[in-house]
């Protein structure tokens, strides 16, 4: 039986332990906290900070561990490249873990080799970012170098805002303490996520983003589809596999953040790891008929693996949402949740989750992970999942 560690013991690394399980892999997995949700379903487990990387090579020398790795986990991307170096296990090595975790690297990379890429500039002080700020002359976006699920980001309309928020985004920089500042891109956003093949990169499902009204940096909603009426998905996909292939990643899933602007995708951001709230672990397969979580496992490995992957022809129509419920009004104490049963008796709603219950206080999300719940959603058309969906909107409400 083959020791596989997994960083972190967030609930997001709940299903690739699943997977790890179903594959006859003994898992053991590493977090900061004692009551971290992945501990229960790893076989072993160990308290520590996945950002300390000789803590974590320690734990795993004393186990000896045929193979290390994460799933929809930035920031533990460095970590893992430094143990499989140190201990010869298969990784994507230290140099594509600083490209596809700092944003910074990013672009660099982005304006090197032809991506579209928003204008931008490192920081070290407010008072540089104040000074790009003025020489854009227009609204400003910014972001942590290295930090996940929107926690320091902030749209930038004048210097007051940076007053209120530089601090806060520097501190949410681990690897170098700056702050990345560029351009605001107003277009539609976009998500891709793909799988490195020894063929080159495939990129298997696109969402077009929706955001909450009260924070534009915060998506409601992401519709899966292979095709869009407005937006030409091909240039997406060679836009999304140029960069990958460009980059020499050996091996993994990828998700990156585009932006539409006078017929370009402008590159947000891109990591080697699946999407996070499931998309890699549900959405993907489901618009692709990809087993990404197999693939990725026995790369990891060193197991012989099929390269000839692609979207399944007959899944070409399919649709898919992940959408994320809103808070009504302004927030309160919750009385009441309508329409529980709805989601459970509809056979095309795959799972939802409520990160909260009757007597919760709840309020609209700060940032990604303090959405308060979501569900995912397929059907074999547009007009289907749409239908759908108003269905859902009708049915559950909460009351407070």
């Amino acid at each position: 039986m083959k020791k596989v560690m997994v960083l972190s013991g967030a609930k997001a690394q709940i299903p690739i332990i699943k997977k790890l399980h179903e594959m006859d892999c003994e898992v053991y997995d590493v977090n900061l906290y004692e009551n971290s949700p992945a501990f229960k379903y790893a076989d072993h487990w160990g308290v520590m900070d996945i950002l300390d990387k000789e803590t974590c090579l320690k734990y795993a020398k004393e186990n000896n561990v045929d193979a290390v790795m994460s799933e929809m986990c930035d920031i533990a991307t460095p970590t893992i490249a430094y143990i499989a170096e140190q201990m010869n296990l298969q990784g994507i090595g230290s140099e594509m873990a600083e490209l596809y975790t700092n944003k910074f690297a990013m672009r660099e990379f982005g304006i090197k080799n032809g991506i579209p890429t928003p204008e931008y500039k490192i920081c070290y002080s407010k008072e540089e970012a104040i000074e790009f700020f003025n020489s854009l002359g227009k609204k400003m976006i910014i972001k942590p170098l290295d930090s996940n699920s929107s926690r320091g980001v902030f749209t930038i309309n004048c210097e007051e805002d940076l007053d209120n928020h530089f601090n806060e985004t520097l501190g949410f920089s681990h690897i170098s303490k700056a702050v990345l500042c560029e351009r605001y891109i107003s277009g539609t956003e976009f998500t891709v996520d793909g799988i490195v093949t020894k063929n080159g990169h495939v990129s298997l499902a696109i969402s077009k983003k929706h955001h909450y009204e009260h924070n534009e940096n915060i998506a409601d909603e992401l519709f899966f589809s292979h095709y869009d009426d407005e937006f030409d998905y091909d240039l997406l996909r060679e836009t999304n596999n140029r960069f990958v292939d460009i980059s020499g990643l050996k091996f993994g899933l990828t998700h990156a953040e585009y932006k539409y602007e006078d017929g370009k995708f402008y590159l947000i951001e891109i990591g080697a790891r699946g999407g996070g709230n499931y998309i890699a672990s549900t959405i993907v397969p489901l618009m692709s008929g990809v087993d990404n979580y197999k693939y990725l496992i026995d790369k990891v490995l060193g197991n012989e693996t099929n390269e000839d992957l692609f979207v399944d022809k007959e899944l070409l129509g399919r649709c898919s949402v992940l959408k994320f419920f809103d808070t009504p009004e302004n927030g309160g104490v919750v009385k009441c949740i309508h329409g529980l049963d709805f989601l459970d008796s509809s056979e095309n709603v795959v799972e939802y989750e409520l990160n909260f219950k009757v007597g919760d206080s709840i309020e609209p999300a700060v940032n990604d992970s303090a959405r308060i719940g979501y569900y995912i959603a397929y059907a074999e058309s547009k007009e289907e999942l749409i239908n759908l969906m108003n269905a859902i909107e009708n049915k559950f409400v909460v009351e407070l």
